[in-house]
């Protein structure tokens, strides 16, 4: 198991490392003045240094200004790769915005500050909130405004959310994922809800669980609608990626044999269930890439898919039999292009977070990003979780098994509060350098073609520029600082420059699609 101090720094692009070796300068002192000045010889003098030191000041410049770049055979390492994540949810206001009813302004500019954290993180994808119980976050003909957001469900919040947030994303180089509830009509029976709201447009399809109030799943009619709404946001949102989490059935309480003290009133068995959760799902992925098959589908179900498996691990609930979730019947057939269990409990534990990514990863070709419970750290929920546990987690996540590598924060609150120093730790350390979201190439492998750059010095570093690519989606600028090569940009396809800290002695531009499939370097070397 890897020590908090033995972490590395990220996903590396460096090539090999030379330590310069250190020069030391004997310190010189002026020569004796031997004469006085008379103030005719002493202005003279003055001026003359004047000139001299201007001289060197504009051939230093001269020089940085002629300093020039031109194409190069010169190929660096790889674009680091790594879905790094957050969630941010909305319902009971757990991390955006921090209570319903703010103006507009005021949401706007808390979501800003969730993205510039991101963006100072160096993170690169937002699973975003927009459908916790059968309404909207965002302008829809088909559900009612969100009470989480405006304060009374079906009131406008005065612009769209989900739209603020693709545009400000995107500006950063952050995807967005839109998250779905599929089911859930209300989080309590006695909400209240507007009148186009399921509950009252549809109520015999509802059912009432504990305090909670269902859609259910066993009619077409919830399935169907459930699929039409996320359709509606595919097709008129820019959205990187459609997103459900676990609540397919509600949780139950538990009795100490593991059966459910609560039984969904439907009649219906597990195994009954299962069936149209899995059409569902299968559903759910064909229509998305029907209509645009570079959005990405994630899924995050419970961590354990059935109590005992792998072997040694235990849990209460039992989401296979009590949620009707079968997640690796999903990541074995292809249903989703990622999973992220939420894998919240500590290395050594019943439930070990590295036996159970072992297992997940080897369930598989899709990649498997585990949801870690960032929230944790420091919380009477689990007391003494360190930082130093969440970033070993993230070290296994880089390191266990195969495929693409990546994670997702539970939840976006916990790094904007710095929990325990987890976003110092994750800026100075662990996301020390940019990283291009992992590519999808059981859809696509076609790369898109290499930019056209050019780059020069300046006083302020290496201005690197470039001509947009056709179907580029983001552009990743390297920069080599003697044999190091480093990722220091990550970009949206509307930009098409940035500079380098100056220093640079080659620089790189890579182009990648919506697939996150990338294309050749264009490099640069000083001459």
């Amino acid at each position: 198991m890897a020590k908090f101090t033995d972490l590395p720094e990220g996903p590396s692009c460096s090539g090999d490392r030379e330590n310069d070796a250190e020069t030391k300068v004997d310190a010189r002192k002026p020569p004796p003045r031997t004469f006085p000045l008379s103030p005719s010889r002493g202005v003279g003098v003055y001026e003359g240094m004047i000139r001299a030191i201007t001289s060197l000041l504009l051939l230093f410049t001269l020089w940085a200004g002629a300093q020039t770049f031109s194409p190069s055979k010169e190929r660096p390492p790889a674009v680091p790769r790594e879905f790094r994540g957050a969630w941010s949810a909305c319902v009971y206001n757990i991390d955006w915005p921090s209570r319903k009813g703010l103006s507009a302004g005021s949401q706007q500019a808390e979501l800003r500050s969730i993205l510039n954290r991101m963006q100072s993180l160096n993170m690169n994808a937002l699973i975003f909130q927009v459908r916790p119980n059968a309404d909207a976050v965002y302008q829809s003909s088909l559900e009612p405004w969100s009470p989480w957001i405006s304060g009374t469900m079906g009131r406008s919040p005065g612009y769209d959310p989900l739209a603020f947030c693709i545009r400000e994303a995107h500006a950063r180089g952050i995807e967005v994922h839109a998250w779905f509830n599929p089911f859930r009509a209300l989080p309590n029976a006695e909400m209240a809800a507007s009148s186009n709201h399921v509950s009252r447009t549809h109520s015999s399809q509802m059912k009432r669980f504990k305090s909670y109030l269902w859609m259910d799943p066993a009619s077409s009619w919830t399935r169907s609608h459930a699929l039409k709404v996320m359709m509606d946001v595919v097709r008129r949102y820019d959205i990187d990626g459609l997103h459900i989490d676990d609540y397919f059935y509600p949780y139950p309480d538990v009795n100490s044999d593991g059966s459910p003290k609560q039984n969904f009133p439907d009649g219906k068995s597990p195994a009954q269930r299962r069936a149209y959760v899995d059409g569902f799902v299968k559903d759910m992925y064909g229509a998305v890439k029907r209509e645009k098959p570079w959005v990405r589908v994630g899924i995050s179900p419970f961590g354990i898919w059935r109590p005992g498996v792998p072997a040694g691990t235990t849990a209460n609930i039992n989401a296979y039999e009590h949620l009707a979730a079968d997640s690796r019947k999903w990541l074995a057939n292809g249903w989703c292009d990622y999973l992220s269990p939420q894998l919240y409990w500590r290395i050594n534990s019943e439930q070990s977070f590295t036996r159970l990514l072992t297992w997940w990863r080897q369930q598989g070709e899709r990649p498997v990003w585990p949801g870690v419970a960032t929230a944790r750290i420091g919380s009477s929920e689990d007391p003494g979780r360190s930082a130093g546990e969440m970033l070993n987690q993230l070290n296994l996540t880089r390191t266990i098994d195969k495929n693409w590598v990546g994670h997702v924060h539970w939840s976006m609150k916990s790094l904007m509060q710095n929990r325990g120093g987890i976003s110092n730790a994750l800026k100075g350390r662990f996301y020390a350098e940019p990283a291009l979201v992992p590519p999808m190439p059981w859809l696509s492998t076609k790369a898109p073609g290499t930019p056209r750059a050019q780059a020069s010095a300046s006083g302020n570093g290496v201005q690197v520029s470039w001509s947009p690519v056709s179907g580029a989606s983001k552009y990743a600028v390297q920069a080599r600082y003697g044999k190091t090569w480093r990722c220091t940009h990550v970009v949206s396809a509307g930009a098409t420059s940035v500079t380098v800290p100056a220093g640079a002695q080659a620089v790189a531009v890579t182009a990648a699609d919506r697939f996150g499939s990338a294309s050749a370097p264009a490099v640069l070397s000083a001459r």
